[in-house]
């Protein structure tokens, strides 16, 4: 069972129809005792850094995902929003993140120029899946690995071995980490065809 996380914010629809595809049975909640219950978590978002913490605290689910992801270590995928709300700003607002990930959210800049950066960054790019991390969650037969982005902020890390991938919108970035139990993607896997599937498919059988 995969527990989505509802706090009002992201594609619950699309994720719920993208990992029932790939065999997994999936219920989407804000209900305190089911998520207590769950075995594996994911923490959509779409939307404004603040407005998803926020919700988040009204919703009373904090210390509850404090203790299932700290403590109990609960599998959590974050995905977009969701997994910038794992670190501990952004820039985007003035409250603070769930700080389980050292690093916050920086807003793209335009850049030169010779090289004005489109923002937000939207649409298919590519992930380079760091040392170590080419297989597990980013397991595929897929040579390149392409998924669909749509963000005006991307993740800095303070811990380098936390990166586990990178993509390239006018430099360098962190699309995906991961921290023992926490995996964030800053890509949209429920938009991302077979790429996305084989991500969920991965993340189901971990």
């Amino acid at each position: 069972m995969i527990t989505i996380v509802d706090y009002g914010l992201g594609n619950l629809g699309s994720i719920k129809n993208m990992l029932k595809k790939v065999g997994s049975t999936v219920e989407i909640t804000d209900d305190l005792e089911k998520i207590e219950r769950a075995e594996k978590l994911i923490l959509p978002g779409v939307g404004a850094f603040d407005d998803g913490m926020s919700k988040l605290h009204e919703r009373g689910l904090t210390q509850l995902l404090n203790k299932k992801v700290l403590e109990d270590k609960t599998p959590i995928l974050g995905v977009c929003l969701g997994m910038q709300l794992m670190t501990q700003k952004s820039e985007e607002g003035s409250l603070s993140g769930l700080g389980w990930i050292e690093g916050e959210a920086k807003k793209f800049t335009v850049g030169s120029d010779d090289q004005k950066l489109r923002i937000p960054h939207m649409g298919w790019n590519v992930i380079k899946p760091e040392d170590g991390f080419q297989s597990g969650i980013f397991s595929s037969k897929e040579e390149e690995l392409r998924f669909y982005f749509v963000h005006s902020f991307y993740v800095e890390l303070k811990n380098a071995k936390e990166v586990a991938a990178y993509s390239n919108y006018g430099k360098p970035f962190v699309s995906a980490f991961k921290k023992d139990n926490i995996y964030g993607m800053q890509f949209h896997p429920e938009k991302s065809h077979r790429f996305g599937m084989d991500v969920f498919k991965n993340f189901v059988n971990i």
